[in-house]
Parts: C-alpha cells; sequence; structure tokens
C-alpha cells in the first residue's frame, strides 16, 4: 500500500478507566487533548519534538510509544517502514490515571491509518489494534470512541458451552475453522477480542479531575490487587457497576447526584491500592463524606469528580485550604469528550 500523503495531524482524548465500580471494563473520555503531528521523512531517522507533559522524561527515538504503535499499524495496514518526525503537544498529565499510555497508542495507531487514506470506518480497526497494543480496552476504547465506553474480551471457545451427549444435540455457534460465533437472529458471525459499546452521558454531568505533583505506575498498582475477593464485594460491585450506566444518562427523572454516588462507588480495586497513594485515598474519602460521586482515576494517583450540574465554586471553596492552596493539587474541569481520536491529512 502506497502513502496517501506526507503529514498527518491525530488529537485523541484524556481518559478516566476503571470508573467507579467498572474495574478493567468503564471508561469515560475527558476533553483534555494531546495534540500530535507527523510527517514522514526521506530517511529511516526518527525525530521528535514534545511540548508539555513529559517534555524532560519521554524518549526521543523508536522507544517512543507513539512510534513504536505507529509502526505495529503501519505493519498490520501494509504500510512500508520509514522515517517521521513527531511534534508533540502534550496536555494529559504522564501517569497519573489518566490515560496518557492509551494516548499514545492510539495516536499511534491512528497516525497509520490517516497516512494510508482511511477516514472514519477505520476506527475500529483502531479500537481493536490498540486494545491488543495495551493489553486491555478500558482506557482505549473512550479514547477512540469518546463518551463512556464498557469493554470486554469475548471468548467463544471458552464462553460457549459444548454438549457431549448422545441425545441432546446442539447447533455448531463457535466455527473451528476461524473461532468466530453465530448466534440465531444475528446478521453475521460475532468475532473474539475486544468489543465494546458507548453508553450515553447527559449533558449536565460534571467532570472534575484533581491532579497531584506525584506519580504512580500502573504496574506498580495492578500489583497491589489481590487474588481473589469476598463475595460480598464481587455482589456489590456487580449492582454498582450495572447502575452507573443509568446514573450517567441521567435521564430517568431520579435523583442523578444520589444515583451517581452510589454507582461510583467500588470494592474491587480502590483500597487496595490505597498505601500507594494515601493522599489520593484521603481526597477521595473526604469528597464522599461530602456526599461527592468521587472516584480513583484509572489506576491513580488523580482523583475524579463526577456531578450534576457545575459546582466548580463549591467544590473550591470545599478543598481550597488543605488541598489547592499548597499547591500539590491542581483542579481540572474538563468537559465529557463525545468525539474521541480525531486524525486528518496535513500533507499533499
Amino acid at each position: 500500500m502506497k502513502f496517501a500523503t506526507d503529514a498527518v495531524k491525530v488529537t485523541v482524548p484524556a481518559t478516566s478507566a476503571n470508573l467507579g465500580p467498572g474495574f478493567d471494563a468503564v471508561g469515560l473520555a475527558l476533553d483534555v487533548r494531546d495534540e500530535l503531528h507527523f510527517e514522514l521523512l526521506p530517511s529511516s531517522d526518527v525525530e521528535i519534538e514534545i511540548h508539555g507533559e513529559g517534555e524532560t522524561t519521554l524518549p526521543r527515538d523508536d522507544r517512543h510509544l507513539v512510534i513504536r504503535s505507529l509502526r505495529r499499524a503501519m505493519e498490520e495496514i501494509g504500510l512500508p517502514q520509514t522515517g517521521v518526525r513527531l511534534t508533540a503537544i502534550n496536555r494529559i498529565p504522564q501517569e497519573r490515571g489518566m490515560g496518557s499510555s492509551a494516548e499514545a497508542i492510539v495516536a499511534g495507531v491512528s497516525a497509520a491509518a490517516a497516512f494510508a487514506g482511511l477516514g472514519d470506518e477505520a476506527r475500529d480497526f483502531i479500537f481493536d489494534l490498540a486494545a491488543h497494543i495495551e493489553g486491555h480496552p478500558d482506557n482505549v476504547a473512550p479514547a477512540v470512541y469518546g463518551g463512556m465506553t464498557v469493554s470486554w474480551d469475548f471468548e467463544p471457545s471458552r464462553e460457549v458451552p459444548v454438549i457431549d451427549s448422545p441425545v441432546l444435540k446442539a447447533r455448531t455457534v463457535v466455527s473451528p475453522t476461524d473461532g468466530t460465533a453465530s448466534f440465531p437472529g444475528s446478521a453475521e458471525p460475532f468475532k473474539g477480542g475486544y468489543h465494546t459499546v458507548n453508553y450515553r452521558v447527559g449533558e449536565r454531568i460534571n467532570a472534575w479531575v484533581f491532579v497531584p505533583d506525584f506519580k504512580l505506575s500502573t504496574e506498580e498498582a495492578r500489583h497491589a490487587l489481590p487474588t481473589d475477593v469476598p463475595r460480598t464485594d464481587a455482589v456489590f460491585n456487580v449492582s454498582r457497576v450495572a447502575l452507573l450506566p443509568a446514573a450517567m444518562a441521567a435521564d430517568h427523572g431520579r435523583d442523578v447526584n444520589a444515583m451517581l454516588f452510589s454507582a461510583t462507588a467500588d470494592t474491587l480495586h480502590q483500597r487496595y491500592r490505597s498505601s500507594l497513594m494515601p493522599q489520593s485515598w484521603e481526597l477521595m474519602t473526604f469528597l464522599r463524606a461530602n456526599g461527592y460521586a468521587s472516584t480513583i482515576s484509572g489506576a491513580g494517583p488523580c482523583v475524579l469528580v463526577l456531578h450534576d450540574g457545575d459546582d466548580s465554586a463549591a467544590l473550591r471553596d470545599l478543598l481550597d485550604s488543605r488541598w489547592l492552596d499548597g499547591g500539590h493539587w491542581r483542579m481540572l474541569h474538563p468537559a465529557i469528550d463525545r468525539s474521541g481520536v480525531l486524525y486528518e491529512a496535513e500533507g499533499r
């Protein structure tokens, strides 16, 4: 395949994954966007210029996650490998639980799609490849599609039972050739792997992110999780994550903030990570003690608040003296992003 253009622009929103009780499944896109410009070079060189977040810490060669993801996607699409100049304007905080790694992966894959001349029809391809590079879909999905997403990994051979009986005869659901599943009434086979769906987010839903001056790696946070959890905790999270789409839609005639408070409660992952980010745990607990639907963003250490209506002034008054005035925390009030990744040709 030939390049359709020699320069592309990509912007990707921040995301808050593990949303409330939705561990490894639910994510929300936030309108804090990284902007990346890619230009093909006649040589095999990689030139990287970084402004903003990560400008003193991110690599400026083939080790950069954006470049690695770009090269992987070019290989998948069938584009030749070549040199590239990347100019990145980074606004998403690094290693804070706002999806900076997913942003980098989605940006690289989307840039390859744009270089190939692919339009919005490539969005599903971008999601699938980016999720496989990331290893889980809950950050990638909202970065690609925008809004609130619920994602899962479908394994047909494990999830569809096999009947081994001379009396009971079952139709063949899972294809022995490609592993897809064909369900009664479905128009086409359903492939295994990562999938996602969008849920509506009400227009009045506001989000605030409290960003600390310290970092936490996702890998370290994941290692803090137990292998097993009590059944009561599992049941609690099932009920709350099932409530989350209705609470976020805010169109049911109920008290939205009361539902958001219940729908953001978690027993599966946040408290197990609290010792790694005690300041974040203290802030989240304080916000919930004051009635706000607060949760750890991603694996932390950012803290997220969701609310029906703009309560910025009250939040600032509540937090100024202890958290915001000290300079260790900053408050962002991004809109809910509803577009996901945007990519377009800038060159010929």
